[in-house]
């Protein structure tokens, strides 16, 4: 099972992204009150056929589980859109998934 569920689609000339990350966001207030460390997601990248496409930096308040979308063009149906991760104890992850 993966940390991340895709969905790219191909409409006209844009790429529509959706993406719901699974992470559970701990901020330093809920880390606190558990006795753990905070984490969360801090740095998303995407790309498609090597080139960036969305780029963020992301912070603390963001829910458990975040749900985001971008849009991009440049790519055509049976590409991949590879989307990587990172969080604030260095983890990272990267999937792709085919545009439809």
């Amino acid at each position: 099972m993966g940390n991340m569920k895709i969905k790219a689609k191909l409409k006209g000339d844009v790429t529509n992204v959706k993406v719901m990350a699974k992470h559970d966001m701990l901020t330093y207030d809920q880390a606190k009150k558990k006795g753990v460390d905070a984490n969360f997601i801090t740095h998303i990248t995407a790309k498609a056929n090597g080139k960036v496409v969305y780029d963020v930096s992301t912070s603390q308040f963001w829910s458990k589980n975040p749900q985001f979308k971008f849009s991009f063009k440049g790519a055509a149906a049976g590409d991949k859109v590879e989307i990587t991760w990172t969080d604030l104890k260095g983890n990272t992850v990267t999937e792709d998934k085919k545009i439809k």
